[in-house]
């Protein structure tokens, strides 16, 4: 077994994670069982990492510290702020500036960013918008999900989104998501808690008892996808006395033990929690795989793989804005799942109110322009927007499912995907557009398309080009297993998204110049 040793090591991993830090916006953030150790991710710790694997670790932290929308958020918020954005507030009058950088939330689950360009002029200037989504399928606590069965703790869920729900059975799952908790002065705070421990299971049956269960995997999703909490004899045991204090009473919807554990974790008094939206998520963390660490191995790539790519890309190009005529901007949705139909998804008038306001400003003029309206059906033609969502890499064991020219694989580049019949927005002048960006930077693009006997997913791209009238590309890095419990990206692709956003930011306004069309 000569070498051996050195494989060993190199397939050698250490599963221990940093934790998260305190807010300095108004969201409070809560978490438990959390190693205050960064974690390892790569297997090849004695040779150094190159551009391409550091931003892959950068996004593995991401991804771990992201397990509900609100995290993605709040994660996003933090690193915007020390990259030195000012958070404004869609209540609040805005006073903006050349060259400054801003952001701002909506229900804590969505987030829109934006830099000046220090050329911009109202009535000139257009907008380099990329669109993503914070949410991923995932499975929701009820509003009343206390449930009890042969001596077992049950909690009640919701299924989010058109989700691989069979990947969830016998998983180790925890809760994430924000609480509503009653502070001692009569207000309100929203507050995130991150229980990492795998308190639930959905447990599969014996195959003993179902033959046919290598078969066909079935089962009922409202009876036979109830995740197990404890049982009832440990709970019992278990149980804390409750006194007669102010706030609410959710032990009525919920299980004592459910509530005492999110208790517990924020350390607060059960009675003051409220009410909550909490999913469920596999405690398994995201790291990097395979024999040369050129895997994502993660839940919830679709879609914080782009969201991740489009913070980033902001990031890393606002502050060189000096030649820049147009407002960069990235709006992170949710809901777009369950159709983006919310107060805070594509479908709601978040960007468009976001470009009027913006536009209303008096940044780049001495005055607002006077028609609003105008203004902004002008900036709309001078803009362009790309639809960031993971796109689907070729699999090895179901080749025969994917159109035989359109086969993206990882590590080539991100895809640019097209659709004759708009399931997603692509045209021929946006897809020039982003090619030749790519072309200049040198990044590597491929193209997918579906077979004519195959279903289409959508993204935010159709919807938004329609509400807006606005040219838009769709675009995604290759993954395998969407909608998985557990998805597979390529390692090479986070630095390839990134790279192609970063050169959309810095090139759009150059290169649209130089394409007629209207």
């Amino acid at each position: 077994m000569v070498g051996c040793s050195n494989l060993f090591k190199q397939l050698g991993i250490s599963l221990k994670r940093r934790t998260s830090s305190i807010s300095t916006s108004n969201t409070l953030i809560a978490s438990s069982f959390v190693s205050e150790k960064k974690m390892d991710y790569s297997t090849s710790g004695h040779h150094q990492q190159n551009q391409h694997q550091q931003e892959a670790v950068d996004f593995v932290d991401f991804l771990n510290a992201s397990p509900s929308p609100f995290h993605a958020v709040h994660e996003a918020s933090g690193r915007l702020e020390k990259a030195g954005f000012e958070k404004i507030s869609e209540k609040d009058e805005w006073h903006l500036k050349k060259k400054g950088k801003y952001y701002f939330t909506r229900n804590g689950s969505s987030l829109v960013a934006f830099v000046v360009g220090d050329k911009y002029q109202a009535g000139q200037g257009g907008f380099s918008i990329v669109g993503a989504h914070t949410d991923s399928p995932c499975l929701k606590v009820k509003p009343i999900s206390k449930k009890e069965s042969v001596g077992y703790i049950e909690v009640g869920v919701q299924l989010y989104g058109g989700g691989i729900w069979h990947t969830w059975f016998d998983r180790d799952l925890g809760i994430a998501g924000r609480v509503m908790v009653q502070q001692h002065d009569g207000t309100y705070k929203h507050t995130l808690v991150h229980i990492k421990k795998p308190i639930l299971r959905v447990p599969t049956l014996a195959i003993h008892l179902d033959g046919s269960a290598n078969e066909a995997f079935k089962f009922n999703k409202e009876t036979q996808m109830l995740p197990i909490l404890a049982t009832a004899a440990k709970s019992s045991l278990n149980a804390k006395k409750e006194e007669r204090a102010w706030g609410p009473d959710q032990t009525k919807n919920h299980h004592p033990a459910l509530i005492n554990v999110l208790a517990e974790t924020m350390k607060v008094e059960a009675r003051q929690i409220c009410d909550f939206e909490l999913c469920l998520f596999d405690t398994q963390p995201a790291t990097l795989g395979g024999l040369y660490d050129e895997f994502v191995f993660s839940a919830r790539l679709d879609n914080l793989g782009m969201t991740y790519c489009s913070l980033m890309a902001l990031i890393q190009s606002c502050n060189d804005v000096s030649d820049e005529s147009n407002i960069r901007l990235i709006s992170l949705f949710d809901n777009e799942e369950i159709g983006s139909t919310s107060a805070h998804g594509a479908n709601s008038n978040l960007l468009p109110c976001t470009m009027e306001r913006i536009l209303s400003s008096n940044v780049g003029s001495k005055s607002a322009p006077k028609n609003i309206k105008v203004a902004f059906e002008q900036a709309v033609h001078k803009s362009m927007l790309v639809s960031a969502d993971m796109a689907h890499a070729v699999n090895p064991n179901y080749a025969e499912k994917y159109e035989e020219n359109h086969r993206p694989q990882m590590h080539k580049g991100t895809v640019i995907k097209i659709n004759a019949n708009q399931r997603y927005a692509t045209t021929a002048p946006t897809s020039l557009i982003l090619r030749e960006i790519a072309r200049q930077k040198e990044v590597p693009i491929q193209e997918f398309v579906v077979r004519n006997d195959s279903s289409c997913g959508s993204t935010i791209g159709p919807m938004l080009s329609a509400k807006l009238g606005i040219r838009t590309v769709d675009i995604g890095n290759p993954q395998l297993s969407m909608h998985s419990i557990r998805e597979t990206g390529g390692v090479d692709d986070v630095k390839h998204g990134t790279d192609l956003l970063k050169a959309f930011f810095e090139l759009f306004p150059s290169v649209d110049a130089r394409v007629f069309v209207d």
